[in-house]
């Protein structure tokens, strides 16, 4: 709705209004309020009491000579309204405001204050000089809804074990569903988390949503799946990725959480004779974290093995590179079956490309195999046929 403009306002992006909504509605408990100085202080002093892990302290501190205006001369008790791209979003009644060390705050994130990485810079850029803390609402419901899907699933079969994946799928590939299926083995339920983030990388959203969904649909047991969007903020960014996805698993109802053993985030280490990783480092937050094996295609197995379990040096392997798959769908070109299913390949390629062919019923009549029957077909249907005939080996 628009600002009714009584109050004085302060102005965030969806990015802000996305992680106050994960925190309003209990997906990053054990942080469960924005920090007021105390608070803040305790965190970073590492002499907070609460017994659980929250890796920073959480705080709304939006940049721009506007809010900055408005959070030195606010007072105790006074209602600023939220607003987001001309709307007003929600209401903050202030508690305290202080300022902030905008370094510091970088370096908590993402464990460095290198300001030639774009997200550490992009990040800095979006951060005031003051936080305010106080109670705050918010009009939105996704989050709440998010997690009534999650509940709605879990009770349709009767879950006892509900397991975690965060996943990009960009592009969905033949890794991507061993994992999910590995992971299936183990559950009775999985919530695929699928990040959304809020700059353009590679393939839109809606397209890695759907060909997700296909492959749950279609390859998959039926009830066994549920997936939700999750808007990927810079509270994930950094070497706290892990412990806060570990977080959000947890508050969504999951047993467990399943984490790729090449995940960048995961942080190994070596301490008093043992390998350990970032998730070692979990304080009160009840959840099991499984490491997934790292999988490729063995041109010797003739299939995907995990590279703990295959004898074939590395120089019989396919990686499953996303970047790499990437680029051959932004070429416009088709994946190798062995890297990503026909069927989805198919999906992608017709969305990424729509209206591609000048004339697609002529192409597809002209070198395709017909049934006879005069027929309108989609790009999607000649992609899949189109991949069969990169797979016919008689003349090769």
């Amino acid at each position: 709705m628009e600002s009714s403009r009584k109050n004085r306002t302060l102005y965030i992006d969806n990015e802000a209004v996305s992680a106050l909504a994960m925190l309003k509605d209990g997906l990053l408990a054990p942080a469960t309020r924005l920090a007021d100085k105390k608070k803040y202080d305790a965190i970073i002093k590492k002499n907070d009491s609460s017994g659980s892990t929250f890796p920073f302290p959480f705080i709304l501190a939006p940049s721009g000579k506007h809010n900055e205006t408005v959070l030195t001369s606010a007072v105790s008790g006074e209602k600023l309204d939220l607003i987001c791209e001309h709307q007003k979003v929600g209401e903050i009644t202030v508690n305290d405001i202080y300022p902030i060390d905008k370094t510091q705050r970088v370096q908590q994130i993402y464990g460095t204050d290198d300001l030639s990485h774009p997200g550490i810079s992009d990040t800095y850029r979006r951060l005031g000089n003051y936080a305010v803390s106080g109670n705050y609402t918010l009009n939105t419901t996704h989050i709440k809804e998010m997690l009534q899907s999650i509940q709605n699933a879990k009770e349709q079969i009767s879950a006892q074990h509900t397991t975690a994946l965060m996943l990009a799928v960009n592009p969905l590939h033949r890794a991507h569903e061993r994992l999910i299926r590995q992971t299936l083995e183990k559950s009775d339920l999985i919530v695929i988390f699928l990040l959304k983030p809020y700059h353009h990388i590679g393939l839109d959203f809606e397209i890695r949503f759907e060909a997700l969904k296909y492959f749950v649909e279609h390859f998959l047991p039926r009830n066994r799946v549920v997936i939700v969007p999750l808007e990927n903020s810079y509270i994930f960014a950094g070497l706290n990725e892990l412990t806060i996805d570990a977080i959000v698993a947890k508050n969504a109802g999951c047993n467990a959480f399943m984490v790729g053993q090449n995940h960048a985030g995961l942080g190994m280490y070596y301490d008093h004779n043992t390998n350990k990783s970032i998730l070692d480092r979990l304080i009160g937050i009840d959840i099991t974290v499984e490491i997934a094996s790292i999988y490729v295609y063995c041109e010797e197995c003739k299939t995907l093995v995990s590279t703990s379990t295959c004898p074939h040096g590395q120089h019989h392997h396919i990686s499953y590179n996303s970047n790499s798959i990437l680029q051959l769908i932004e070429l416009g070109l088709i994946p190798p079956a062995v890297l990503v299913r026909k069927e989805i390949s198919a999906l992608i390629l017709s969305k990424r490309f729509p209206k591609r062919f000048q004339n697609l019923q002529d192409l597809y009549t002209n070198i395709l195999p017909q049934s006879g029957l005069l027929e309108n077909h989609s790009e999607e249907e000649f992609y899949k046929e189109l991949i069969k005939l990169y797979q016919t080996t008689s003349l090769t």
